[in-house]
Order: C-alpha cells, then sequence, then structure tokens
C-alpha cells in the first residue's frame, strides 16, 4: 500500500493490516474508552486528521506505560492529545505526563482529558520541543523520567530521541511513531522529501545504537520501541 505524494502519512491504522483483522483487534484488543473514541471522532474531522495515533497504537503505549509502573512521562507532538490521553491513563498514581507541541489543538485536547478525568496529569507545554527538552535537562532532571514518546517533525527525530535518552532512567522506554512512513523507508525510487530522508537515517542510526535494546513493530504507521540499558546513566 503506497501513500500519496506528500510530505505527511495517511496512516491512522497498523500498517497494511486487513480492515477486518484491524476492527477485530481494534474490537478486542484496545479497551478503547468513551472518551478516546469521542476525540479520534473529533480528530478525524479535522484536515491533518492523519497525524492522530491510531487506536491500536495508542493502547500500546498504554500498556507500556502501565506494564513499567511509569509515574514521570514525556511526549513530543501533542497535536489534538489522543496519544497523551492514553499515556496519562496508563499513569501510576500520582503520575504526571508532560507533553510539548507548538500548534497542539489545545481545546480538543483539554475536553478529552477532561471528561477522562485525567487532565491532572497532564502538562501542556508549548513552544519548541528541543528547548522543552533541554530546560528539564539543564534542571537536573536527566534519568529520572519513565517513558517517552516521539511522534513530531520527522527531521529533528534524532534531536527529540537524544535528549528524550537523556531524561530516561535506566530500562525506561522510549517509543518513535512513524517510523515506516508509509511504506517510503524500503522505497528506494519514491518519496525523496525531508521527512522521507530523516526517518530513513533516523532508524538506520537506531538500528545500531549500542547504547538501547529495540523492537520495531508493524503498529500503527510503525513503532519502534527502545528500552535504555541498565548501564547507563
Amino acid at each position: 500500500m503506497a501513500r500519496p505524494k506528500g510530505d505527511s502519512p495517511v496512516f491512522k491504522r497498523s500498517y497494511l493490516t486487513a480492515d477486518r483483522v484491524l476492527d477485530y483487534m481494534v474490537g478486542h484488543g484496545t479497551a478503547e474508552t468513551e472518551p478516546q473514541r469521542a476525540l479520534r471522532a473529533a480528530t478525524d474531522g479535522l484536515p491533518n486528521s492523519g497525524m492522530r495515533s491510531s487506536p491500536e497504537a495508542a493502547q500500546l503505549l498504554r500498556f507500556l506505560v502501565e506494564a513499567i509502573g511509569a509515574k514521570r512521562a514525556i511526549e513530543v507532538g501533542t497535536f489534538t492529545g489522543y496519544g497523551a490521553l492514553a499515556i496519562a491513563l496508563g499513569l501510576a498514581k500520582g503520575g504526571k505526563l508532560i507533553t510539548c507541541d507548538t500548534d497542539a489543538r489545545v481545546d480538543l485536547a483539554r475536553k478529552a482529558w477532561e471528561a477522562a478525568g485525567v487532565a491532572d496529569r497532564i502538562e501542556l507545554r508549548t513552544g519548541p520541543a528541543v528547548a522543552t527538552l533541554d530546560k528539564l535537562i539543564a534542571a537536573g532532571e536527566a534519568g529520572t523520567f519513565d517513558f517517552a514518546f516521539i511522534d513530531a517533525d520527522k527531521p529533528n527525530y534524532a534531536n527529540y530521541y537524544e535528549r528524550c535518552l537523556a531524561l530516561l532512567r535506566p530500562r525506561g522506554i522510549v517509543a518513535v511513531d512513524n517510523v515506516l512512513w508509509g511504506g517510503s523507508v524500503v522505497d528506494e525510487n519514491g518519496d525523496r522529501g525531508e521527512s522521507t530522508v530523516a526517518i530513513k537515517a533516523f532508524n538506520d542510526a537506531l538500528a545500531k545504537d549500542d547504547r538501547v535494546t529495540i523492537a520495531m513493530l508493524a503498529v500503527g504507521d510503525g513503532l519502534t520501541l527502545a528500552c535504555k540499558r541498565s548501564s547507563l546513566s
């Protein structure tokens, strides 16, 4: 399945999964709440709705956060707050998510977070994410976060990843979205846009990064999980 020409993916579902199988996965494997469903529907009415995470990818984020007992999380790229909502739902008691974006749909996001009862767990920081992450590191918060999710502008993926890795504790997890980019990462004669080139370079570098243990999954538009090895600080 090829995506149309352009510089943003159209996948809001797991890559190359048949519709009937996908519907079964979502129906039996996501436990999507009503606020999540409402936010997904509202997001799908937007022109750039393809930026939303798929429900099965969001459920995986929630599962990972809950499984590792995460209390502190970071998200790079808020959009309408669908991913943030999934992460917040999985946080341990007293947990906090810092989500950062330059142009989040705050109206949709806050409405959904409040409806789900997790608004107090989410702090939205508006502005360039690199600056937000640098401020956290400068404040002495390196090594204090449990989980990070990167889903923002692709040319900055490497910058976001390095900072998130520094902020994570040993055995913390960073999840990186859109790593298959609609299949363009394996199409040598296809899209050569800035985002495609950046994702391919990022994937190549991450595959050789001995600071983490990785798993690339065909969930959504491709999701890579990287667990920070315990020998690092």
